[in-house]
């Protein structure tokens, strides 16, 4: 019986659950952030919108996206570690996802930082094409946690 697994017992789909709930709180926040810059890079610098969009921005990373991710990460680790996933091949292509997905999150949330500061390195149809890469991203990752294909 599945609630009844590993160190977590009847704690295991509970621990699961919030896992996957905050998967997608972190998610739709990196489906988010990148449509915000496209806007942001629309206002004038030093504007009061260019403001507004900065303390947008700032909230959804600080109230969504950094908690959700160490939220994430905890809860994945020790389900990792409740189903002794580690030594599992399809574990470890997930966690090369899941790092990459935490790198794409500390770059997008530092070109916010650029964007404050008046600096708009990328254009709006790249900002755009972010969006897709945490959808492929999960796509890959569900694919490998659901088939387990190796």
């Amino acid at each position: 019986m599945e609630s009844l697994i590993g160190f977590l017992g009847i704690a295991y789909p509970w621990v699961k659950a919030a896992h996957l709930i905050f998967v997608i709180f972190w998610i739709a926040g990196l489906f988010m952030l990148p449509r915000f810059y496209v806007y942001h890079q629309e206002a004038a610098i030093g504007s009061e919108e260019d403001k507004k969009w900065i303390e947008r921005e700032q909230r959804l990373i600080s109230i969504i996206l950094k908690p959700s991710m160490a939220i994430v990460w905890i809860l994945g680790i020790v389900l990792a570690l409740n189903v002794g996933a580690f030594a599992q091949g399809w574990f470890h292509a997930k966690l090369l996802f899941v790092i990459a997905l935490s790198g794409f999150h500390g770059w997008i949330a530092g070109y916010g930082s650029k964007l404050s500061k008046g600096e708009r390195t990328l254009g709006n149809k790249t900002l755009r094409m972010m969006n897709e890469i945490p959808g492929i991203a999960v796509a890959i990752i569900v694919i490998l946690v659901i088939v387990k294909p190796f």
